[in-house]
C-alpha cells in the first residue's frame, strides 16, 4: 500500500501526495554552453523526461539557467555542492528546484539565505544523501555506510532546513549497492512523510545499470515507496529516461505500449529475436495504451498471449496475426511485422 507523502511542486510537475511518479535525468553538457544544454534537454523531453537536473559548479552555469528557461518548458533542477552563493544565483535565475546538502554549505546564516531565497520563490530543496560521501562522524558511529547512517545524515540535513520553518523538501538516499539503497529508503519512509526521490547511484554501464536500477527502484515502488525516480547510467541520458519509463510501465504505474515476447526454443522456426526487435523499434513512438505480443509459435501465440491487444504467432516460414486472441490472418515471415503494424494503424 502506497504511503501518502507531502506534495511539492517542481515547475509545473507535482511530486508526492499521490501524484504520478515522475521520471528525471541529468544533462551531461556544460550548463554554461546554452545551445548544447538546450538541445539535450529537448531530446530528454522527447524521450519522456519530466524533470531535468543541471550541474551548477560555477557562476557561469548558474547564470545560464535564465536563458535556458526561456528556451525550454521542462522543470529544471540546479545541482549544487558546497557553494551556497550558487544556490542563491540559481534561484534568482529561475531554477525550479535546488539540490543541495545544507550540512556542507557553511553556517546557519548561509542555510537561512538559501531557505529565504527558495521560500520567496516557492522553490523546493532536495536533500541528497550519497552513501559514498557520508560524514566521517557517522561512518565512525555506525562502522561504515549503513542504512541507519544514511538516514541519520538525511535527517540532520532536513533539520537544518526545518529550523527555519522550511518544509518544501524532497529527499534522496542513494548508494551503489541495491540492498543498501532499498533498506535506507525503507527506513526513511518510516521516519518521514517528505517525498522521496529514488534511484541507485553509480549503477554502472547501460546493461548492468538498468538491471540494478530495475531491482532497486522496482522493489521500492512495489512497496509504495518513491515519488520520483532517476535511473543512473553511464550512458546517454535519454537511455536513463527510456529505462525509467519502462520500469514504471512494467510496474503498472505508467500507461502506454507494452511489448511482450517469448524466449526462443526448439519449436521456433522464424527469426523471433530479429522480429521482436523490429516490432519494438517500429512501435517506439506509439502512444496508445496497448499490449503487443511477438510469440515464436502457436503454443505461445494466441493462447498464452490472448490478453494482448495485438500479436504475432510464428510458424514455419509464416505466422499468424491475431487480435485479442482471435486469429485475423496468416502472413509470410517477411510480412509479419508489416501486417501487424497495418492492423494496429487500421484500428487507431
Amino acid at each position: 500500500m502506497s504511503k501518502t507523502t507531502r506534495k511539492i511542486k517542481v515547475g509545473n510537475v507535482f511530486v508526492g501526495g499521490g501524484e504520478r511518479v515522475s521520471v528525471q535525468s541529468m544533462t551531461t553538457t556544460r550548463t554554461e554552453n546554452i545551445a548544447d544544454t538546450v538541445s539535450q534537454i529537448r531530446r530528454l523531453k522527447a524521450a519522456g523526461c519530466d524533470i531535468v537536473r543541471l550541474a551548477v559548479p560555477n557562476i557561469e552555469a548558474a547564470n545560464a539557467i535564465s536563458e535556458i528557461k526561456k528556451q525550454t518548458a521542462i522543470p529544471l533542477v540546479a545541482d549544487i555542492h558546497f557553494d551556497y552563493r550558487l544556490a542563491l544565483r540559481a534561484a534568482e535565475c529561475g531554477a525550479d528546484k535546488i539540490r543541495i546538502n545544507p550540512g556542507n554549505i557553511g553556517g546557519e546564516d548561509r542555510v537561512r539565505a538559501v531557505v529565504d531565497a527558495c521560500r520567496e520563490r516557492s522553490i523546493p530543496i532536495r536533500v541528497g544523501v550519497n552513501g559514498g560521501s557520508l560524514e566521517k562522524a557517522l561512518l565512525a558511529k555506525y562502522g561504515g555506510v549503513t542504512p541507519k547512517a544514511m538516514v541519520e545524515s538525511a535527517m540532520g540535513h532536513i533539520g537544518k532546513l526545518e529550523r527555519f520553518a522550511f518544509h518544501d523538501i524532497c529527499v534522496s538516499l542513494k548508494a551503489s549497492s541495491v540492498p543498501l539503497t532499498v533498506a535506507a529508503y525503507r527506513l526513511m519512509s518510516e521516519k518521514t512523510d517528505y517525498p522521496l526521490h529514488i534511484g541507485v547511484t553509480e549503477a554502472g554501464t547501460q546493461y548492468m545499470g538498468i538491471i540494478k536500477s530495475a531491482c532497486g527502484i522496482g522493489a521500492l515502488l512495489l512497496e509504495g515507496i518513491g515519488d520520483t525516480i532517476r535511473v543512473s547510467l553511464t550512458a546517454e541520458p535519454e537511455e536513463e529516461v527510456r529505462a525509467g519509463i519502462a520500469i514504471l510501465k512494467a510496474l503498472g504505474l505508467r500507461r502506454g505500449i507494452q511489448i511482450i515476447s517469448c524466449p526462443t526454443c526448439g519449436r521456433t522456426e522464424i527469426d523471433l529475436i530479429g522480429l521482436a526487435k523490429e516490432v519494438e523499434g517500429r512501435l517506439e513512438g506509439c502512444t496508445r495504451d496497448i499490449t503487443v505480443a511477438v510469440m515464436g509459435c502457436a503454443v505461445n501465440g494466441p493462447g498464452e498471449a490472448s490478453h494482448a491487444d495485438y500479436g504475432i504467432a510464428g510458424g514455419r516460414e509464416k505466422g499468424l496475426i491475431f487480435r485479442r486472441g482471435e486469429v485475423i490472418k496468416t502472413a509470410s515471415a517477411d510480412r509479419l511485422a508489416d501486417e501487424l503494424l497495418e492492423l494496429i494503424e487500421k484500428d487507431n
